[in-house]
């Protein structure tokens, strides 16, 4: 390994935050290179740092506070890998969490031990997840079974889609045809069948109702 792990924090309790920068600078094989409060901060500093990896805690100003700065940081830089470090472990809060491109889910209260390997573990290409998310995922595995798509097939192809393609996607979930998208976004309709057509390779479908019914199908249209 050269350098050293390059980290952003994102954590609204200022407490937690300087403990968390703390125990990461004082390790030889990592440094802070930014930390934040709020959903905004940190948004803007992953667009002006470089950074390796992003501890993002989830619920700062609101509940899903990370979970939204996660799409609008990745939505610009597609490659940035981040860890959720939340107090929130429900099964739909993870689902929706991995959803957004997360390459690990911790929850807070582990030990520093642990918190350190995962991070090694993500830097390194080979992001490892605590048992219970594990369990919460392999359980939602075994339900979708039925499908042809595999749930980690759906979750790696929702990370691969743009804050743009995201909307379009809850707009086709509610029954709009490509004139009245076009006519909502206020943009012209060979803007919106680019998406689609980008949005039918990550999908691997050849139409968009293909995308509907597998996203009903999996009961996951929350993601949306």
């Amino acid at each position: 390994m050269t350098g050293k792990i390059r980290l952003l924090i994102a954590e609204d309790f200022k407490l937690l935050r300087e403990d968390l920068e703390e125990l990461l600078n004082s390790q030889e094989d990592m440094e802070t290179a930014g930390s934040a409060g709020s959903k905004k901060e940190i948004v803007e500093l992953a667009q002006r740092r470089d950074f390796d990896l992003i501890l993002m805690d989830i619920e700062m100003e609101n509940l899903t506070s990370g979970i939204e700065a996660a799409e609008e940081i990745r939505g610009g830089r597609p490659e940035a890998r981040i860890i959720f470090l939340t107090a929130h472990d429900t099964d739909n809060m993870i689902y929706t969490a991995m959803g957004a491109g997360a390459i690990d889910y911790i929850v807070k209260g582990c030990p520093d031990e642990e918190l350190l390997f995962h991070i090694r573990s993500a830097y390194e290409g080979k992001p490892v997840m605590e048992t219970r998310i594990q369990s919460i995922l392999l359980k939602e595995y075994s339900r979708l079974r039925r499908s042809e798509q595999s749930l980690l097939f759906f979750i790696n192809s929702v990370a691969q889609l743009t804050p743009a393609e995201r909307e379009l996607v809850h707009l086709l979930l509610q029954g709009y045809k490509v004139s009245e998208i076009a006519a909502l976004r206020c943009v012209e309709m060979v803007t919106v069948k680019t998406q689609i057509k980008s949005l039918l390779k990550k999908f691997n479908c050849s139409r968009t109702k293909e995308i509907v019914k597998l996203i009903r199908e999996l009961e996951i249209e929350h993601l949306f």
